[in-house]
């Protein structure tokens, strides 16, 4: 599958079915999706897999797989999709990491590769990220990689704080390398 792009310890790149046994495992992981409205099955992750195939050929990204490195093994999930938040389209940031990848600094790692990615290849002026207050874990990626708080909306049916960052505001900002 397409690489998109690396950063010193991930590969990320396009999902296909093949992906599939790791991300219905990920993705039925209750506590993996505790912030989420359900676990997934098997063929609600098929869906999902499938979802992210029509968005690369409809808007040229959507949620990739995250590889290790050094195992040449997924680790998770990152991307950018473009949902409708308060009648707007943007692109959103979004990641999940499999729970036995934890704590190694692998969703900010990706979640930073992402934001470079959008505003330097796609040339995307501003990214947001919709997070549910309770997801303290989120919440410290986001703000790791420099976005903040602007507002609050009511996404899939649950409250999200709204993070954002701009391209101009990640040009100007000394980040610690990768």
């Amino acid at each position: 599958m397409k690489p998109m792009f690396e950063t010193p310890r991930l590969v990320i790149r396009e999902m296909s079915l093949d992906d599939l046994d790791f991300v219905a495992e990920m993705l039925a992981d209750a506590e993996v999706m505790r912030f989420w409205p359900k676990t997934f099955s098997r063929d609600d992750s098929e869906t999902w897999v499938l979802r992210q195939m029509d968005r690369y050929a409809e808007h040229g990204h959507g949620y990739w797989l995250v590889l290790s490195k050094a195992s040449d093994r997924p680790v998770g999930q990152v991307g950018l999709m473009t949902p409708e938040v308060d009648g707007v389209e943007e692109p959103a940031l979004g990641y999940i990491i499999h729970r036995p990848f934890w704590r190694n600094g692998f969703a900010t790692e990706a979640a930073r590769g992402t934001l470079n990615y959008a505003f330097d290849a796609l040339r995307k002026p501003r990214v947001i990220t919709l997070i549910r207050p309770e997801n303290v874990p989120s919440l410290g990626v986001a703000r790791k990689i420099g976005m903040k708080r602007e507002g609050v909306t009511v996404h899939a049916g649950f409250e999200h704080w709204v993070f954002s960052l701009s391209r101009e505001e990640w040009v100007a900002e000394p980040r610690l390398p990768m």
